[in-house]
């Protein structure tokens, strides 16, 4: 039985090193370009690991998909870009993957494709929206004040207030997974990276 070709990992495609010291730079001229092919890939697997946010409701009044698009939508609402609209509506994408950690996974996501900024907003913001209820789970709700320095602390303070801290309400009409479909794929779309600064 043959493998579908779009399946099919060729031998004479794959790079023969067993160390990264016995490379070449041909076969990582081979690897950027199917770094590209993955690339391409990410944009359906970012909307499909939301999909899986749609089963989940986790005690909430709505699913974590309902409020993803809940915070996206009101940004939107609000006049926000499109770039602060994607980070809305992916700051919770770890819920299911890392519920102690999502904010990081967020963040690790977004992070090649938006400003500091925001992907200070997407890292920091569970522990800024604890001011809202942490009391009530033996947390400190002020923890967000230890980050009282940064340049983003009010930017982030306003995204959970206006955004996030109000999106669990089953009456919201919401924007579809699909309305926002358009805005994953621009942002995770393949791009040069080679002039692109290292951190």
């Amino acid at each position: 039985m043959t493998p579908d070709a779009s399946t099919q990992d060729k031998n004479d495609t794959r790079a023969k090193f067993t160390t990264f010291a016995e490379s070449t730079k041909a076969d990582w001229d081979n690897i950027m370009v199917q770094l590209q092919v993955t690339q391409a890939r990410v944009a359906d697997r970012l909307i499909e690991q939301l999909e899986y946010l749609r089963h989940d409701y986790g005690g909430f009044p709505v699913n974590r998909l309902e409020h993803c698009l809940q915070t996206a939508t009101r940004a939107e609402r609000d006049g926000r870009d499109e770039e602060y609209i994607l980070c809305a509506l992916v700051h919770d994408i770890g819920d299911n993957l890392s519920p102690y950690n999502h904010a990081a996974v967020a963040a690790a996501i977004v992070e090649p494709a938006v400003s500091k900024a925001n992907h200070w907003l997407v890292a920091h913001h569970g522990i800024f929206q604890g001011y809202f209820f942490w009391q009530h789970v033996g947390l400190d709700p002020n923890a967000r004040d230890n980050f009282r320095d940064s340049d983003y602390y009010d930017y982030t303070a306003e995204f959970c207030a206006k955004y996030d801290q109000v999106a669990f309400d089953p009456d919201y009409k919401s924007a579809p997974l699909e309305y926002y479909e358009p805005i994953i794929r621009k942002f995770f779309a393949p791009r040069d990276r080679t002039s692109e600064k290292i951190n």
